[in-house]
């Protein structure tokens, strides 16, 4: 089944059957790999993309879901790999294996849209559930402040 949605700007048609995890069509049917799946069940965060700007985990979201509508991956974030969660990302070395990272920039980002000034609590409550392995949350709370300064 042809599944139409905008995927990082561009209209796209997916083929897919209805049922399918999105994260598992962008991967292996757009063929983005930015976007990683993990734990399979919406535990972990890795998944992390945005339809319609809202964060959504797309390793439990069926891919019809997405007919009609606006999906953005860490790919489309930025067309030069600079948006600002980006850079702050790579000028403080916040991935040590670097998996959960697409889905940590993906919050984050949803985050600053709807919070531009985030305080800490804002920021942990809505970074809560992204897991990474490697444990580097304090880098990814400073990232996201470095680039919430660099937004204003």
């Amino acid at each position: 089944m042809a599944i139409n949605c905008e995927l990082n700007g561009e209209e796209v048609s997916l083929d897919a059957d209805p049922s399918m995890p999105l994260a598992h069509a962008i991967r292996d049917i757009a063929g983005l790999t930015g976007t990683k799946v993990a734990c399979g069940k919406a535990l972990c965060g890795a998944c992390t993309v945005h339809i319609d700007g809202q964060p959504v985990r797309a390793c439990v979201y069926p891919v019809s879901a997405v007919a009609g509508r606006s999906v953005t991956t860490i790919e489309g974030l930025s067309q030069d790999g600079n948006h600002p969660l980006q850079v702050a990302w790579r000028e403080l070395n916040v991935a040590q294996c670097g998996y959960c990272q697409s889905g940590q920039i993906m919050t984050a980002a949803a985050l600053l849209t709807r919070t531009p000034e985030p305080s800490d609590d804002d920021i942990n409550t809505a970074m809560d559930g992204n897991l990474c392995r490697c444990g580097t949350y304090t880098r990814i709370r400073d990232a996201i402040r470095r680039a919430a300064e660099g937004q204003s």
